[in-house]
């Protein structure tokens, strides 16, 4: 490490979206914050160009990181895409394949000590998929490239003074309710609780939402919040956590006292978060072990390749990730993006 603290690996996400612009961008906005300067992870010849364009040159790096230096970007070098296959705005199977394998690049390198976490540029699930590898998301992935279970792991996304856990994610209404139990709701909040305890919130009190309208109005509609979200709240009590529900989401928003939320499917937290904090908003997955976020938005196919992209997300998860370890103990401490 040359005697330099330890750097946040940032991986550049989809090559052919907006991911590659938003790293070097993050680089030139990391200038003032060497706290979380990054090192981005990925193919040199799309990182390259943008570089040059802002005035910096890339120096490439392995495991062992050397001190940041003013107008110089710091790769580490993967050879993933071919350079036939680099086309800004294309969803294309072998930009989602270079996706994973910039990823899987930088959980090597974390695992071996040499970076103190990750954060990933945006991802297009058709394009992983399209490559033939079952993805719905980073923190699928990142659960099975560190050997946890996926019903372990979990996306908390960060925004606008909210911290909203999602028990289940990508995948239908359908699935998510016929996947949801009280295990799984448990796992959701404690996942939470040890996030938040880890960034010096001892006591954190969460909230959980009701399935149905209402968390079913006692059985009026429907049985489910009886069955799977009671029983976990119970668990959560029984076990000295401050838990409370489950109540519908509308109304348990109202109160500002929870430090965090558990939804139990992917609109019912994110809504609320991308309507008051919009693109800033920062996703961290949560129960792996590792420090990991991403972005609350996409890969901006529309736009790749026009110099437009707005770096604030990227600039909010690498500190999220290379802050000190009260970073998240209240919301609001990183403006935007918090």
């Amino acid at each position: 490490m040359s005697g330099s603290p330890p750097r946040v690996l940032l991986t550049i996400g989809d090559p052919n979206g907006i991911g590659p612009e938003l790293a070097v961008k993050a680089v030139m906005a990391a200038q003032e914050h060497p706290a979380f300067n990054p090192v981005l992870v990925g193919d040199r010849f799309v990182v390259e160009p943008l570089a040059h364009r802002a005035g910096m040159t890339v120096r490439e790096t392995a495991d062992g990181f050397p001190t940041p230096m003013a107008d110089v970007v710091d790769l580490l070098p993967v050879h993933s895409l071919p350079a036939g296959a680099f086309a800004p705005g294309r969803v294309t199977a072998e930009a989602g394949k270079a996706t994973v394998a910039y990823l899987e690049r930088a959980v090597r390198c974390l695992q071996g000590g040499g970076a103190r976490g990750i954060v990933a540029c945006p991802h297009s699930e058709t394009a992983v998929n399209a490559a033939g590898i079952s993805f719905d998301g980073y923190p699928s992935l990142l659960a099975e490239l560190v050997g946890a279970r996926p019903d372990q792991v979990f996306l908390m996304l960060i925004g606008a003074g909210l911290r909203i856990v999602h028990a289940t994610l990508h995948e239908s209404l359908r699935d998510a309710l016929r996947r949801l139990t009280p295990e799984l709701v448990h796992g959701a909040a404690h996942a939470a609780v040890e996030t938040l305890q880890a960034q010096g919130i001892p006591s954190p009190r969460i909230g959980v939402f009701g399935i149905n309208p209402h968390a079913g109005e006692g059985g009026l509609f429907g049985d489910e919040d009886l069955r799977v979200t009671a029983p976990a709240v119970e668990r959560l009590r029984a076990a000295g956590i401050d838990a409370s529900g489950p109540v519908g989401a509308d109304l348990m928003l109202a109160d500002p006292g929870f430090d965090a939320f558990v939804a139990m499917y992917h609109d019912q937290g994110h809504i609320p978060v991308k309507l008051l904090a919009g693109r800033s908003a920062a996703a961290m997955t949560i129960g792996a072990g590792v420090r990991f976020s991403s972005v609350g938005h996409g890969a901006g196919f529309d736009i790749a390749g026009k110099g437009v992209a707005d770096p604030d997300a990227v600039v909010g998860a690498l500190r999220l990730v290379g802050a000190a370890e009260t970073h998240m103990s209240a919301p609001g401490t990183f403006g935007a993006t918090s």
